[in-house]
């Protein structure tokens, strides 16, 4: 079984997948006579196809212990997603480039507290990984007509550790 090293989630690492949602870095403005900062365009949300529109819904995932055995990876080809969590516990986010045969070997990330990712539509990605506690998050993505789910099984596993 092959090993990845995780990494922590920086928007320059990130980049070639999507998007970091978080407050650092971030272009921000004062709103409502001063009493709010607005934190403003964080991620692109992408829909394309068929009746596409964004949907906004909640996940509340049960905790994964490390090391991961990861065999799949999955894509959507029809629309990014954003996952921004409602608590400060970390998740894994496992993203892979476009190979020319389909996906090559995963990267894996480890969010810090309030950072929240939205993954760029057909980026080969892992499943939600909620580390630590149940969790539960915003997810941003796309609904309307068309498949738009694509899902890769390696040959071979990964331990991500």
């Amino acid at each position: 079984m092959r090993e990845i090293r995780i990494k922590p989630l920086t928007r320059q690492a990130f980049a070639p997948f999507g998007d970091v949602i978080a407050v650092e870095g971030a272009h921000s403005f004062a709103i409502n006579h001063g009493m709010c900062t607005r934190y403003h365009d964080l991620a692109k949300v992408e829909t394309t196809g068929v009746n596409a529109r964004t949907l906004i819904s909640l996940l509340h995932g049960k905790p994964y212990e490390l090391p991961l055995r990861l065999d799949m990876v999955e894509r959507h080809p029809l629309g990014s997603q954003a996952f921004v969590p409602l608590s400060s516990n970390p998740f894994l986010v496992v993203a892979a480039h476009q190979q020319e045969n389909g996906p090559g070997d995963p990267l894996a990330f480890l969010t810090a507290p309030g950072q929240g990712v939205n993954i760029h539509r057909n980026v080969w990605h892992g499943i939600l990984t909620p580390l630590h506690a149940e969790s539960t998050l915003v997810v941003i993505d796309r609904g309307g007509d068309g498949i738009n789910l694509e899902e890769h099984f390696y040959a071979e596993p990964f331990l991500i550790g």
